[in-house]
């Protein structure tokens, strides 16, 4: 792919993206509010009580021991 073919292609992309803003803009408040938010269930974070931690290295500790992967609360890695 040649760079003018390149600029071409992210100025449709951008022109594309800014029509859809305005589609979206359109609708009625209600509407967007209503499909504007992903609910996602987070195991153990969305059960009741209170958690107090002494240190942030019992707190990450807890995170690692207890929360799923997906909720990125798992240490980095060490690459």
């Amino acid at each position: 792919m040649t760079a003018s073919q390149d600029i071409n292609r992210e100025a449709a992309e951008a022109q594309a993206f800014r029509e859809q803003c305005r589609r979206q803009m359109a609708r009625p408040i209600s509407t967007r509010m209503k499909y504007g938010f992903c609910r996602v269930s987070r195991p153990v974070l969305d059960t009741p009580g209170t958690r107090i931690f002494p240190t942030t290295l019992a707190y990450r500790e807890w995170c690692a021991a207890n929360l799923p992967a997906y909720l990125g609360f798992q240490p980095a890695s060490a690459e």
